[in-house]
């Protein structure tokens, strides 16, 4: 009888074992209720972009009771889902930044939390949410006066300039109120370049004044300051108008990043190298017209001889 008796306890302490272990098993291929989530990590309610808003979705293996809620530190500080029911599927959630009350969160960290009614189970997100407002600073150096020619001869085609900024932000350069440059990219420091262009087409001839700002990932944008004075020129003469008497040599500078430049004057033509122009007046009084041309542009001048 006492044989009988053990060898019925092995057995039922097997059998419970291997019930408890079926359990265990169970337990760990028991798929999560929700699944697939996405949470934006950072968002400004102050920008007018698309990241004012933290957008969380996520998946529902079957029909569910939700309450969701936002935490701060701890403390739950906006209900965006009261209690409603969602189908098996996607549901997609926003958070504004703004408290039960209406008024607008502090910057910091929040955290989405999810209650399941019917399984009576609640789930904080590990997704952080981080609300910040403040745009970068940016540091540039102030007060360029240059010029270019962007007339692709490879001789001061461009305006390059090096900038660096407080935190991962794309870099902006604006030309006479225009956007001309957003970095792909978010460096700490960086450089821009203008090619002479706004929308793709070359600007006039003439100053232009450049502006920079910077984006942050959360959609802050700097406000935009000015730091330089770009002149566009391809060719420039010193001046528009020449007095000279009959038979006197003269003398006309002509700006151009070009080595060389064309010219054209009193039915005389030549090449010269760009700097200062010598000539000799036409011995006959009167108004002539002076030409200068380099790399496709022209400049005029008018030669009064008396």
């Amino acid at each position: 009888m006492a044989r009988v008796l053990s060898t019925a306890f092995c057995v039922a302490l097997l059998a419970a074992t291997a019930g408890a272990f079926a359990l265990t098993q169970g337990a760990k291929v028991e798929l999560v209720p929700i699944f697939r989530t996405h949470v934006d990590k950072v968002f400004s309610p102050s920008c007018k972009c698309n990241t004012r808003v933290a957008k969380i979705d996520f998946r529902l293996r079957k029909t569910e009771r939700l309450t969701v809620w936002i935490t701060h530190e701890g403390t739950r500080v906006r209900t965006l889902v009261p209690g409603r029911t969602y189908r098996r599927g996607p549901v997609a959630l926003e958070f504004d930044g703004i408290d039960d009350n209406g008024f607008t969160l502090p910057d910091g960290d929040y955290k989405p939390v999810v209650h399941l009614g019917h399984e009576h189970r609640t789930i904080e997100l590990p997704n952080t949410m981080v609300l910040d407002t403040r745009p970068p600073a940016v540091q540039v150096r102030h007060r360029i006066y240059t010029h270019i020619s962007p007339d692709d001869d490879h001789h001061n085609d461009d305006f390059v300039i090096h900038y660096r900024v407080s935190e991962p932000a794309h870099g902006i350069l604006i030309v006479d109120h225009h956007q001309v440059v957003f970095t792909l990219d978010k460096p700490l420091s960086g450089k821009l370049t203008w090619n002479g262009k706004i929308n793709g087409r070359l600007v006039r001839p003439g100053n232009h004044v450049l502006e920079i700002s910077a984006q942050d990932a959360a959609g802050n944008r700097a406000k935009p300051f000015p730091f330089a004075v770009v002149t566009v020129r391809y060719i420039r003469l010193g001046r528009t108008r020449v007095l000279v008497k009959p038979g006197a040599k003269f003398a006309l500078l002509v700006l151009t990043d070009a080595p060389t430049f064309d010219w054209l004057f009193n039915h005389g033509r030549g090449t010269a190298r760009h700097g200062t122009l010598h000539l000799r007046a036409p011995a006959v009084p009167g108004v002539y017209r002076l030409y200068a041309q380099a790399a496709g542009h022209a400049a005029k001048a008018l030669v009064v001889v008396g």
